[in-house]
């Protein structure tokens, strides 16, 4: 049980736990569903602000701050808001541990996760507004990641100014942290769901109330039927526009009180027109009404970008997973040499110095050197090549490499984020907060494509206004819906981020943002490895017995001497057995650097290197 589980006595906070928030005090609001677990309970907070913050509390291992307290803030009286003031506490150095690091002298850098970037405009306003900022030096947020990557003089500006400039303007930035990514993923994925639902059940109910509007010829309806099915559809627009088309009118109008075009803004308008139109046609037994069109825009795009949000989010779990190659647990042994008993801990608690087992398929947690023990390492991860690397004492291994053989004892060198797989998943962060030319060329034009649309929309409809009043309106709102610059602003980054995951998941780590533009124009390769060109996956290509054993006979003994094993050429044995039924294999010994070696039906079995198996 951690000190973050232990049950305490109640303080004063749990006296107003009910209704009040347990980090600042203040009021929750109805329906506000934030929690935070403190001392073996779920604590409810009012406000993701006071959840991260919480959170953060809990990470570092300061939750004492909640057990000492004999009263809640003075945030409760004074004026300026809650988050801002608990943005301070991000200036504290136990908190900026696992998500800032030192540039130089006076310079850090820290990984953030944004919340409420919709389009390539909103990365280009964050982007603008922190960068003006004195003491910021450099700012780069990816689209599709959501993540951002800040550098700043501290002597000229603190971390809590810089989350609270970003907060100014509309947006959420937090602590960059795999867990809390997901959990923001989880809920964004949540909500644009339902919103789907609405606008998919309202789509379907409204265009069963207008189909019979436009199948139904001249005398066939009467006027109060047809008004009767106007102000149902209308009840079931209500709250497909009021809900699930709800973000596109507060990001719109978000964006026009900051005095900018977001894509946001020619979708808010082409929806609120339409179904202004709808709304003043019924009230005043006008002649169209355009509900099944307000709800069937609404649900269509709403399920492409649920789409392409799955999309990214897949991939970015694809990069977040290296991350997760590092086991969580090791054998340590605390005596050693002299007593080689062993406990499981924590890789986090591991030291410099510490002496670890490393068992036969186990991952290595650290990087380190071999005191004891001789084996293979499978570094397929880290360098490529497939064929796993002898080891010895002296012997220098990495962490996220695997053991194929025999036990080794590993001496500690290196641990967590000083490993040479850390920093390879730093390389790759960057690469994910890097923008490509064509990333930043698809951002300026995006926004120049935003007041060109509002200007062709409102020429269209000014030109049909004299042509055909009637169609108007109509005309006005498809040029604004079709010229949607969504493929713009959100297909590029995601195209890039999914390429990105696709070469990850074939084995090829990209550490450049410019990395997959720059391959398009190249003309020659150059590979400094053969087998980093190889699949990693070994098959039998031919049989040949040399005594008066069949050759399929061999293949299965060879599997069954095998079976255990985690080496390549034993998964390709494996493999050519195929589903046959593989003998037990008594007295089974590896031998590093050499083969296997078993005892099948009372017959002693050797397979490995020729020479080792003909001197058995």
């Amino acid at each position: 049980m951690t000190s973050a589980e232990k049950p305490v006595p109640a303080t004063a906070a749990d006296a107003a736990a009910d209704r009040d928030c347990y980090h600042c005090g203040l009021p929750i609001p109805p329906e506000t569903r934030h929690y935070v677990r403190i001392d073996g309970r779920e604590r409810r907070m009012c406000c993701i602000g006071c959840e991260a913050v919480a959170q953060s509390i809990v990470d570092n291992g300061l939750v004492d701050y909640y057990r000492h307290r004999d009263a809640m803030p003075e945030t409760r009286r004074e004026a300026m808001p809650v988050e801002l003031q608990e943005l301070g506490l991000f200036d504290h150095p136990d908190f900026q541990k696992s998500f800032v690091r030192p540039v130089g002298e006076h310079e850090r850098e820290a990984a953030l996760i944004l919340e409420g970037i919709t389009c390539a405009a909103c990365v280009w306003l964050n982007e603008n507004h922190v960068a003006r900022l004195p003491g910021v030096s450099a700012i780069e947020i990816n689209y599709a990641t959501r993540r951002a990557r800040v550098r700043w003089d501290e002597r000229r500006i603190r971390l809590s100014d810089i989350l609270a400039a970003i907060q100014a303007i509309g947006y959420r930035a937090y602590p960059y942290d795999a867990e809390r990514s997901e959990q923001l993923a989880h809920r964004e994925r949540r909500s644009m769901l339902w919103r789907v639902f609405v606008a998919g059940f309202g789509m379907m109910q409204v265009m069963m109330y207008a189909f019979p509007v436009y199948v139904a010829g001249e005398g066939d309806m009467s006027w109060d039927i047809e008004l009767l099915l106007r102000w149902a559809s209308l009840l079931l627009t209500l709250p497909v526009v009021l809900y699930s088309a709800a973000p596109f009118f507060q990001r719109a109008w978000r964006d026009l009180r900051l005095r900018r075009l977001g894509m946001d803004v020619p979708v808010a308008l082409g929806v609120g027109s339409a179904f202004a139109a709808s709304l003043w046609a019924t009230l005043t037994d006008g002649p169209e009404v355009y509900f099944d069109s307000v709800t069937m825009f609404v649900f269509f795009l709403l399920g492409g970008r649920y789409l392409e949000m799955i999309a990214r989010q897949k991939a970015v779990r694809g990069v977040e997973e290296l991350g997760k190659a590092l086991p969580s647990f090791a054998e340590r042994i605390a005596g050693w040499p002299g007593d080689s008993a062993g406990e499981r801990v924590p890789t986090s608690q591991l030291l410099a110095g510490d002496v670890l087992r490393v068992r036969p398929g186990e991952v290595i947690p650290v990087d380190g050197v071999v005191v004891e023990g001789r084996g293979e390492a499978n570094e397929a991860l880290l360098t490529g090549e497939s064929m796993p690397v002898p080891k010895v004492v002296g012997d220098r291994v990495t962490g996220g490499s695997i053991n194929v053989s025999s036990p080794l004892l590993v001496r500690v060198e290196q641990v967590g984020d000083a490993t040479r797989l850390a920093a390879i998943r730093r390389l790759m962060e960057r690469a994910a907060t890097e923008k490509p030319r064509i990333a930043t060329l698809s951002d300026r034009v995006a926004a120049y494509f935003i007041v060109t649309l509002l200007v062709l929309a409102a020429g269209t409809g000014v030109a049909w206004y004299l042509i055909d009043p009637s169609r108007a309106l109509w005309v006005f709102v498809s040029v604004l819906v079709v010229a949607c610059p969504c493929a713009l602003s959100l297909a590029t980054p995601t195209a890039l981020t999914v390429a990105t995951d696709t070469l990850a998941r074939m084995g090829v780590l990209v550490t450049r943002g410019h990395a997959i533009e720059t391959l398009a124009r190249a003309n020659r390769f150059v590979f400094d490895k053969t087998g980093t060109l190889t699949l990693g996956r070994m098959r039998v290509e031919e049989v040949r017995a040399l005594g008066s054993v069949e050759a399929e006979r061999l293949v299965v003994l060879a599997a069954a001497i095998e079976q255990g094993s985690a080496h390549p050429v034993a998964s390709g044995l494996r493999a050519a057995a195929g589903a046959a039924s593989l003998p037990a294999v008594a007295e089974l010994v590896a031998e590093t650097g050499q083969g296997m070696r078993g005892v099948v039906g009372g017959e002693p079995l050797w397979i490995g290197r020729p020479a080792w198996v003909a001197g058995a």
